[in-house]
């Protein structure tokens, strides 16, 4: 390891072997931070206010593709492309039975991953409790069991996470409605369900609840993934109401009301009724009850912690990884970046680069993208070309009787550069991956078009779009180059 200093207020540095690094949460950032800390000589201190691995293993990303996957299978039994040969039925849906094995494997991963990792640790000793700072050096830790502790720190790193932001509706803090964590552990699937937001947690739930046999709408201020390429919204906007799915754009609640135990939503579409509603807008930073200001760290208007590409916030010797932050709310962004604070803590000098940052949403069709679209490369002052090759030009998709969806490459006009693909596909997550190193590698569309893929994959779509910046991909044989 790189030797760790500590700078004297005169400004002299002296080695420092065993730095005490103290971790505030025990989710990705701050586990992948802890580990990493220790791996380089620190000692390390782990808070944690609640349960023990955050949101990803509890309450986000393992609960919520176990559920999607379950639901995926549900609609497959009642309908597929080869329902002419397999007999389609209605299947029975047994949600106490699905959820006490989402559960099962929820607690079993965090055992395994999470406190049986501590617990092999002796240089990482965990507090639960609540720590606020009370200055850029000490923390006050309100323990789970009563008292208070005082943690001692040479570096600290923040990795508190985000919760559910709930938006200003008139009515709607007095209802029971739910955010995605009661969603998630609901022992019933209700008969209507109506959905507040267009992002990801919003389409992923909506499709897994409509499913499993919720009759859903959702409303979308805007249009579904606004953010991303148009064409992204529009493709998942058909095969969400293809399946029965309402979605309502440009549509906003004015108010919410809980009456009879029905929900009644207030809209500029008119007037909604529901047995259940999800609040699904987005992720607030958790910071506010940090007392950050005593420490002397900076924060953007919505709460998230403002750090540099090293995760250094405003204060030396402070660091801070994951959603709390101003990255981008991925857990493995979160690892990454907590794994590399620690390299700086102790010593070291790394940067997180997320020029080729891959993202999945896991609707069906999936949503994967990675690096500029059109738009992000005009913003950034690129000339840009693209193509779009629709799926029933894939192999795959044809075999799959499934050529929902598009792969798009955007390019570097002249260069050939790639500098962005956006696909929406059935398994568009398995394919993104390949796109993000090409992007990395700075690959170019005929280098793209020249490798070798696999035939009847998905990943062949990335070849055959590169195929179509010089040749007309519906006149080629199979497997041809």
């Amino acid at each position: 390891m790189s030797e760790s200093t500590h700078c004297r207020p005169d400004g002299s540095c002296v080695p420092d072997p065993a730095p005490h690094v103290a971790v505030i949460g025990s989710g990705g950032a701050a586990m992948a931070a802890a580990l990493k800390a220790v791996e380089r000589g620190a000692r390390v201190t782990l808070i944690e206010r609640g349960t023990l691995g955050g949101t990803c293993v509890n309450i986000g990303c393992v609960p919520s593709k176990i559920m999607i996957q379950a639901a995926h299978i549900a609609h497959l039994r009642r309908q597929s492309p080869f329902d002419d040969g397999i007999q389609a039925t209605s299947p029975w849906i047994l949600r106490e039975r699905l959820l006490a094995r989402q559960q099962a494997r929820v607690d079993s991963l965090r055992q395994a991953r999470y406190q049986d990792v501590l617990d092999a640790q002796p240089a990482i000793t965990v507090v639960h409790g609540e720590a606020r700072f009370q200055d850029a050096r000490h923390l006050a830790v309100r323990l789970a069991d009563g008292g208070q502790q005082v943690v001692a720190f040479d570096r600290c790193l923040i990795a508190t996470g985000a919760s559910a932001a709930v938006p200003p509706i008139p009515g709607l803090a007095h209802t029971p409605y739910w955010t995605s964590t009661e969603a998630l552990v609901s022992d019933a699937i209700p008969r209507r369900l109506a959905v507040i937001g267009s992002s990801v947690v919003a389409v992923e739930l909506a499709q897994a609840f409509a499913r499993l046999g919720a009759k859903v709408t959702v409303l979308a201020r805007n249009t579904l993934l606004f953010r991303e390429d148009p064409a992204i919204g529009e493709a998942l906007t058909a095969a969400l109401r293809a399946e029965g799915i309402e979605v309502l754009e440009y549509t906003q609640a004015s108010e919410v009301a809980h009456m009879d135990g029905e929900f009644v939503l207030t809209s500029n579409r008119g007037e909604l009724r529901a047995d259940r509603l999800l609040v699904a807008i987005g992720r607030t930073p958790d910071t506010r009850s940090l007392r950050l200001e005593a420490a002397g760290v900076a924060v953007d208007p919505q709460g998230a912690i403002e750090i540099d590409s090293g995760m250094r916030t405003s204060t030396p010797d402070i660091y801070a990884a994951g959603d709390c932050t101003n990255q981008p709310r991925f857990v493995y962004v979160a690892a990454a970046a907590g794994s590399r604070a620690a390299i700086n803590m102790t010593g070291g000098a790394a940067t997180l680069d997320l020029s080729a940052m891959p993202a999945v949403v896991f609707t069906d069709p999936q949503v994967a993208t990675v690096g500029l679209s059109e738009l992000q490369a005009q913003l950034a002052g690129i000339e840009t070309d693209s193509r779009t090759l629709t799926l029933d030009n894939v192999p795959r998709a044809l075999a799959n009787f499934d050529t929902r969806g598009f792969i798009k490459l955007v390019v570097e006009q002249g260069r050939g550069r790639l500098l962005g693909v956006q696909a929406v596909a059935p398994q568009a997550g398995e394919l993104i991956q390949t796109a993000a190193l090409a992007i990395r590698a700075g690959m170019t569309v005929p280098d793209l078009a020249d490798q070798l893929f696999p035939y009847l994959t998905m990943v062949e779509g990335l070849k055959l779009a590169a195929q179509t910046f010089s040749k007309d991909v519906e006149l080629l044989s199979c497997c041809a180059s």
